[in-house]
């Protein structure tokens, strides 16, 4: 009775995440950082958060406009505690998207700029991707460009019983000719930038490049190196939860419905 106990605790554990329910905001994560309410008197001394901001994620473009790159941030709070009570630690960890320009947020006396023309259309590479890997799932080979191994730590974990990324098909394979895809992390460093283009050059089509981690998004305290060519799928963080990556390779796949920007327009309106 205890084996049979045991073999079907190890088979369906009580605490796998349920990636169908899970929540954008994580309460034990300080998320990226976003406006208060004492936004609305204008920005003020933001200028010190801009300063101490480490990637230089924050732009004051006047006093009653603030620009956000997301794909930039380390979300490491530095900002918020500069901030007098401006900027706050917003729990949000969901800070992926299919285009680049989506982790780019404005505000405007601490309230969001909706993009009129949201959703960004999907790529044709994209659509040809999304069609072969829905169902089964995909095979990427991770390439360490010049990172911290922290990426490489958080993928790691992606494979433990809580996050289970086999249940989703996706697996992590030793060479890229077994690879649907290419899942870097760093900034792309200039010894990294020739091993990332053949990594990409010896798969067959249709295939994704994903760039997993502020790094690799946007060089985060680096200059970002060269690229094959622009990511179909950006995973911002440093590094990015497991969860985090899994829900993004489930956006890519067609799996998730979700839009960043959307996303986070809805929970800030909703807290107000």
């Amino acid at each position: 009775m205890n084996f049979l106990y045991e073999l079907k605790s190890f088979l369906f554990p009580k605490n796998v995440l349920n990636f169908n329910t899970a929540s954008p905001v994580h309460p034990a994560s300080r998320g990226i950082p976003v406006p208060t309410k004492k936004m609305q008197e204008g920005s003020g001394n933001l200028s010190e958060s801009a300063k101490v901001c480490p990637t230089k994620a924050i732009r004051i473009v006047s006093d009653s406009e603030v620009q956000f790159d997301y794909g930039k941030c380390l979300q490491c709070g530095l900002c918020t505690e500069r901030s007098e009570g401006k900027l706050r630690d917003s729990g949000f960890i969901y800070t992926f998207a299919l285009n680049r320009e989506e982790l780019k947020v404005t505000y405007l006396s601490g309230r969001m700029k909706k993009v009129s023309d949201l959703p960004f259309p999907l790529t044709a590479n994209q659509k040809q991707f999304q069609k072969l890997t829905k169902k089964r799932g995909f095979l990427y080979r991770e390439v360490a460009a010049a990172g911290n191994n922290t990426v490489e730590s958080e993928l790691n974990a992606s494979f433990n019983s809580v996050f289970d990324s086999e249940r989703e098909g996706v697996r992590c394979v030793a060479s890229p000719k077994h690879a649907d895809a290419i899942v870097f992390s760093g900034p792309v460093g200039q010894n990294m930038a020739a091993p990332l283009e053949t990594a990409w050059e010896v798969m067959a089509e249709p295939k994704a490049l994903i760039a997993c981690g502020t790094e690799a998004v946007s060089g985060g305290l680096y200059p970002m190196g060269k690229l094959p060519k622009e990511p179909d799928l950006y995973i911002s963080g440093d590094p990015p939860r497991p969860d985090v990556i899994l829900q993004g390779f489930r956006l890519l796949m067609g799996r998730f419905s979700f839009q960043f920007q959307e996303a986070l327009h809805k929970i800030l309106e909703n807290e107000k």
